[in-house]
């Protein structure tokens, strides 16, 4: 009898700030054109997303401003810690990405950074920003979660 694989997501790096800053609508994971060195970086965790966004140019889709360090082993075949890089995403999905974010105050932000069968996947979302008041807003929900969660830890055995 085959063993059954677990699927467990281990995410390698998190943007904590954009469901705070943004209001995340619709989520799409697409795949990172990376060379040599990155995805040993990437796999390393050596990774940081908060300052990331994605571009729509030509028809492609491009992660910008995202942060991935340089491999400790690598030399002169290094990689350009903050180069522009590739997402490979469905046609359709790059059409529906690129109509959304032609609207005012749309962003599309990356989410999450994780491995999946191999290949670095990125969660990237379609955010609105958030105003001043709808942050405070998210503040009071999670404190108010966060006091329920107390109160029913303790009651039940």
């Amino acid at each position: 009898m085959a063993k059954s694989k677990k699927t467990t997501q281990q995410y390698l790096a998190t943007n904590n700030k954009a469901r705070y800053n943004y209001a995340i609508g619709a989520t799409y994971d697409a795949g990172m054109a990376l060379t040599g060195t990155e995805i040993k970086s990437v796999r390393a965790g050596q990774i940081t997303i908060a300052d990331g966004f994605v571009q729509i140019r030509h028809g492609e889709a491009w992660l910008d401003n995202v942060n991935i360090a340089p491999y400790a082993q690598g030399n002169q075949f290094n990689h350009e810690p903050l180069r522009p890089r590739r997402l490979l995403l469905h046609k359709r999905e790059i059409q529906q990405l690129e109509r959304s974010s032609s609207e005012a105050g749309v962003t599309i932000v990356p989410l999450k950074v994780y491995i999946n069968h191999g290949f670095a996947k990125v969660l990237i979302g379609v955010g609105t920003g958030k105003r001043r008041f709808d942050k405070r807003e998210t503040i009071k929900r999670r404190d108010q979660d966060r006091d329920l969660q107390r109160k029913f830890k303790g009651s039940v055995r």
